[in-house]
């Protein structure tokens, strides 16, 4: 049986903190010491509450973060975003951006992924402005935090389009290049930050 003859039949599941856990877990446990595993560890703590997918994009922000428009007004830092939205594609990313109007108000969304778009003019807008928002690909964002051209240490938010299923309904993490650099990105500094309490995760 293909997969998506399997998900079809199947009735969508929303993503919950463990399935998360479970996936760095098994990623990581072939070859990494117990120490090593413990270290990237998220406490539930850590994670603003799921999508149980009855919310739009918008609706689900507002829940997850009713005091955006302070928090808006006070981020002031260049090469930072308050949010940052991981997700499968750039397509997706752009959907994503148009359905998050509701919630977002007059602040400045950047799109991070790597379709029609250079690095390095991603770069510069974010050296020269203010952006509140970051919608894009686990790949992208990865290779612009590598780069110093992305700081995540004014990142408050970080959500993962968890539930989303494209044509193939394939879920992100069904994609074993989005998975990887997902878990890459996560491991590279999110996890440390999420850990020190100053970014939580959430899966939409």
């Amino acid at each position: 049986k293909k997969i998506s003859d399997i998900l079809e039949k199947s009735a969508p599941k929303p993503g919950v903190p463990a399935d998360l856990q479970n996936l760095l877990s098994q990623h990581f446990g072939e070859n990494r010491s117990v120490i090593e595993i413990e270290e990237l560890k998220l406490s539930d703590s850590c994670f603003l509450p799921a999508n149980d997918l009855t919310h739009s994009f918008s609706s689900y922000l507002k829940e997850i973060c009713p005091k955006w428009a302070k928090l808006r007004k006070n981020h002031k830092e260049k090469k930072s975003v308050v949010m940052l939205v991981i997700c499968s594609s750039a397509l997706r990313s752009l959907e994503l951006i148009k359905s998050m109007t509701a919630f977002k108000g007059d602040c400045r969304v950047l799109k991070l992924f790597a379709r029609h778009i250079k690095i390095k003019e991603q770069m510069s807008m974010l050296e020269k402005g203010v952006f509140h928002i970051g919608v894009g690909t686990p790949g992208r964002v990865k290779a612009l935090v590598e780069q110093d051209g992305l700081c995540l240490n004014s990142t408050k938010y970080m959500i993962l389009d968890w539930n989303w299923r494209d044509q193939k309904l394939r879920k992100m993490m069904d994609i074993p290049e989005i998975k990887k650099e997902t878990i890459d990105l996560l491991e590279m500094s999110i996890i440390k930050l999420c850990r020190e309490g100053s970014v939580k995760l959430g899966l939409f």
